[in-house]
This record gives C-alpha cells, structure tokens and sequence, in this order.
C-alpha cells in the first residue's frame, strides 16, 4: 500500500508537470516579451542597438516583439514581419541540436486581431504555401524557444520547394557557420514585397516575392547575405553587404563596422 500510494503521488506529480509545461507553452512569453518593445532583448542585436521602429514608415504600422532567441520587427499591415534578428553561437546551436520540432503554430497573441495572420490565412491556397519560419526552428536550444518559433509572427508564406530545400540549406550553411564562428553571429531574416506582390487569406497577408538572410560575425566584422527569390531556385552564392543594401534598400547594421564579406579579407 505504502509503495502504491508513493506511485500514485509520484503520476501526480508527473501530470501536474506536464500540465504546467503545457500551460506555459500555451502562452509562451514572459511579461516583458508581452510588451512591443526591444527593450527587454536588446542583446539579441549587435552592440545592444536595437531597429528602431520609427525609422519604418508609419504605414506598415510596426511593432517591436520579443523572443528567448530572436526578435521580431513586425508589421500590422502585411501581417509578417519585416525583419526577425538572431544571435547565433556554438553553444546555442549546441542545445538545439537534440530539440524536438514541435509543429504547433499559433497566432501571436501579443498583436491585435485587426494586425496579424491567422492560421487560416494559411490553409487551402492554391498554389499551396508553406508557413516559413524566418528565425529556425532548429535553431530553438529548449522547448520554450522551439514554441515562439511557431507563432504566426515568424512566418512569412512561403514557396513549399523553396522553404523545404533550398531555403533551408540556407538556414544550415549559417548555422554551420555559426558553430564554428569565434563567438557571436548575427542573422537578420525577412521578406522583400516588389511591385507585384500577392496576397493571401482573409487577413491579405502579404506573398513575398524574395527573402532575405543577412550574416554578420562581430568577431571578424565580416558580413553577407543572401537574397532568393520566393520560387523555386538554386542557392545562389552570397552578395557582399554593400551590394545588399543596393540590392534591398536595407541598411540594417547602421554604423557598424564591416570589414569583409564571407570568403574574403
């Protein structure tokens, strides 16, 4: 009886466990991940400088998110975000190795009804799109990072092939890199909308017509990016920083030094 009743207590006190974990991976974000603001993970971006949401017109209605691993410049007009920002390092990439992928996506519940996707938006679209992440999965080190990866914030609709192959060679050329980087690397992720882009769902979020990932290693100072269209395409060796602000009209390491490209002094 004594060992019956120490069982009993010990399946309650796995299910209380489970319970709790599953409440908190529920509503994954602590207090001041609930507020639109980069105050709370400025770390997350090099030399703590956070984007600044003013420079962003006024009509993308911007807002600031908070993640454990990434940080997200959203916008309540497209529905996706502009631009989601990493910090990479070994010891991160690390932990995330043995993490579970969980495929349990949710609307943001940080954004008004009125300003983001809806899971939805997502479903029988013809031709079919994907839910792209733009901060990884993979790259999520624990299970509360892996369930903000799956908020609707981080996704942008993307070309089945080109998420599930050549984007995400991408994702692990980075990640590869990032394991054997000196020390931090940061990665700023999004989707560019030229002239001619759609839409999808009742909510009109925005169809990307390229997708951009920008690496920069503050160790070297060095920075690339990659820039592929949202179809179908071959993983296109990278640009050189300067000729992706060109190319995207996106300065986003402001004043930062960059002293190379990959592959070069």
């Amino acid at each position: 009886m004594y060992l019956r009743n120490i069982a009993v207590g010990l399946s309650a006190l796995v299910l209380l466990s489970t319970a709790v974990e599953a409440r908190n991976l529920a509503n994954p974000y602590t207090p001041s991940e609930q507020r639109a603001s980069f105050d709370g993970c400025a770390d997350l971006f090099p030399a703590n400088t956070p984007i600044k949401t003013a420079t962003i017109p006024a009509s993308m209605k911007p807002l600031a998110l908070c993640s454990d691993t990434f940080a997200v410049l959203y916008s309540q007009t497209s529905k996706t975000p502009l631009v989601v920002v990493e910090r990479l390092n070994a010891a991160q990439l690390k932990e995330a190795k043995g993490e579970e992928r969980t495929n349990q996506f949710y609307p943001d519940p940080r954004i008004p009804k009125a300003g983001r996707a809806e899971l939805s938006d997502y479903r029988s679209q013809h031709p079919a799109v994907d839910r792209g992440h733009q901060a990884p999965a993979a790259d999520a080190p624990n299970a509360h990072a892996m369930a903000q990866s799956f908020a609707l914030s981080n996704m942008v609709p993307q070309d089945p092939t080109n998420n599930r192959k050549t984007w995400s060679k991408v994702e692990a050329d980075v990640r590869k890199f990032a394991k054997r980087a000196g020390g931090d690397v940061y990665v700023f992720t999004g989707p560019l909308f030229d002239p001619g882009y759609g839409t999808i769902g009742d909510n009109h979020v925005w169809v990307p017509t390229r997708l951009f990932k920008l690496v920069y290693d503050a160790s070297s100072k060095r920075a690339w990016a990659y820039v592929l269209p949202n179809a179908e395409t071959r993983i296109q060796r990278p640009m050189d920083y300067d000729t992706f602000v060109k190319s995207t009209g996106l300065k986003l390491l402001g004043n930062l030094p960059v002293s190379g490209s990959v592959g070069r002094g």
